[in-house]
């Protein structure tokens, strides 16, 4: 029989469905290396699923397929430690396909441990300074806008304010999936960002799940503007900057300024903010390639 490693992440997560976008996800801060390798685990039209406190990894990939066959998060989750003899000391964390939650906190986890639940999204964490932590990402989770991942990231950050692991910080990570959310639409996994090893975690996560927007975000709407007239001409100066154009700067969309353009997006990766066909281009990436490329 192989042999499960049993780690130790002592750690805060949540677990969240968005019923709207159908997207599930975790998020998870920990004073532990590379937490995200180890305690997010989420299939789309299953579940998402948190492991931590003395680990059972298996409890991930378990755990998602008695989700894929029906059995509610709390089925799951009796199911899961029903026949681990370490479940004392494991906490887990679960939402289901419908978004219904459940969370387990074993006797044996280290004070203060504890989770609650609420609508689609399950809370826990173990090592804490109080249940505070859990209590403000609750609170947090439920009134925040935007995305299922910012939403996620924005109760880590709640629950860090409120005492977090009282060890420190060192990693974080939030994972969203949703069929075919994937770069290519060919897998579910729209969103896995992880910060191994960094003094504050939960900020440069938080600018990385910015950056994500920034590159595979659909455009708002009026977002995307023609490359004509002031905006051409801005273009020619950006391109020139950057290196990939040496002719005039003179509003005019040519063959060359075009040729340039789309070496620079392929070069900056900002395909999905861009309209080769229809000539079109996100404000929002004319305002980074300008601030990226102008002389200083």
């Amino acid at each position: 029989m192989t042999r499960i490693r049993k780690l130790h992440p002592s750690t805060f997560s949540i677990v969240a469905y968005d019923p709207e976008a159908k997207e599930w996800g975790v998020a998870v801060q920990s004073k532990f290396l590379a937490v995200g390798a180890v305690v997010p685990w989420a299939l789309a039209g299953a579940g998402a699923l948190a492991t931590q406190s003395y680990a059972n990894l298996s409890y991930g990939p378990d755990g998602l397929a008695l989700m894929a066959q029906g059995l509610s998060a709390q089925e799951t989750l009796d199911r899961l430690v029903a026949g681990d003899e370490g479940r004392d000391r494991r906490q887990v964390g679960a939402v289901d396909a419908q978004g219904r939650a459940a969370t387990f906190t074993g006797a044996g986890c280290h004070d203060w441990a504890g989770g609650l639940i609420g609508s689609h999204f399950a809370a826990q964490g173990n090592i804490l300074v109080s249940a505070e932590t859990v209590q403000a990402m609750a609170r947090t989770f439920e009134v925040a806008e935007g995305e299922l991942a910012d939403r996620l990231v924005e109760a880590l950050s709640a629950g860090q304010a409120a005492g977090g692991d009282r060890r420190g910080k060192q990693s974080a990570s939030v994972l969203v999936v949703r069929e075919g959310g994937s770069y290519g639409s060919y897998t579910d996994r729209y969103l896995d960002l992880r910060v191994d090893d960094d003094p504050e975690p939960i900020e440069r996560l938080k600018a990385l799940v910015d950056l994500h927007h920034l590159y595979f975000k659909p455009p708002e709407p009026g977002e995307m503007v023609a490359i004509e007239g002031d905006v051409a001409r801005e273009a020619q100066r950006i391109l020139g900057w950057a290196g990939f154009y040496d002719g005039p700067v003179n509003g005019e969309y040519d063959a060359a300024t075009q040729q340039a353009m789309s070496a620079l997006i392929g070069n900056e990766n900002f395909e999905e903010r861009f309209d080769e066909e229809q000539n079109l281009i996100s404000s929002q990436v004319m305002d980074v390639l300008r601030e990226k490329f102008a002389p200083r």
